[in-house]
Formats: structure tokens, C-alpha cells, sequence
């Protein structure tokens, strides 16, 4: 693994937003979940997929604070342009469990 500065570290915008609406995605190529994302005032709505169904449901998901990388380019996923990258680590059997603060944070917060 090699070492990066921490300038390089800060380029990555990473924030906190809420789920505001949520759907299957059937048409990707394994299960997802849409998602769109409110970062507050100055970010906006933004939306994305993650391959996150085996410990959320689209109905589950409404409402949760996430993290998020906001500053990478958008990338097409299928029919779907996805805007940011929702932060998430495997269980032991690999599945995605997503990185959430442990306690209320505004929307837009960004990880210091």
C-alpha cells in the first residue's frame, strides 16, 4: 500500500448527506439499490447505486444519514448516471455495510 500526503487525503470531498428517496435497480448487472442523497444547501440532491441489498431494503434506507465521495466525476451505470460514491465496508461474508455517523450530523458536513 502506498503512502499519500495529506493534501492528497483532503482533495477527497467526503460528506454526510440524508436519504431522501430510494428504489430497486433491477437493471443493474447485481442487485442495487437507487439512491438520492441530500447534502444540504450548498451540495444539492445528488443520486447513486450501491450494490448494498443484502442488509437494506429501498424502504429501510429512507431517512438515513450516509457518506459519501461528492467530488468524483459522474459515471453511467447502466440506464442510471451515478453522482457520488457511498462509502460502505464488507461483513465477513462480503457483503457491503454502509459508513454512517454514529450520531446526528448536519447535511453537507464534510469528514475532517
Amino acid at each position: 500500500m502506498g503512502e499519500i500526503s495529506f493534501d492528497d487525503f483532503m482533495k477527497v470531498d467526503v460528506r454526510t448527506g440524508r436519504v431522501i428517496k430510494a428504489e430497486a435497480f433491477p437493471e443493474a448487472r447485481k442487485p442495487a439499490i437507487k439512491l438520492w442523497i441530500d447534502f444540504g444547501d450548498d451540495i444539492g440532491v445528488r443520486k447513486t447505486s450501491a450494490q448494498i441489498t443484502v442488509h437494506y431494503t429501498p424502504e429501510g434506507l429512507i431517512g438515513r444519514q450516509v457518506m459519501a465521495v461528492v467530488n468524483f466525476p459522474p459515471r453511467q451505470i447502466g440506464p442510471f448516471m451515478s453522482e457520488v460514491l457511498v462509502l460502505g465496508v464488507p461483513d465477513k461474508n462480503g457483503a457491503i455495510v454502509l459508513v454512517t455517523p454514529d450520531q446526528e450530523t448536519p447535511s453537507g458536513g464534510r469528514m475532517h
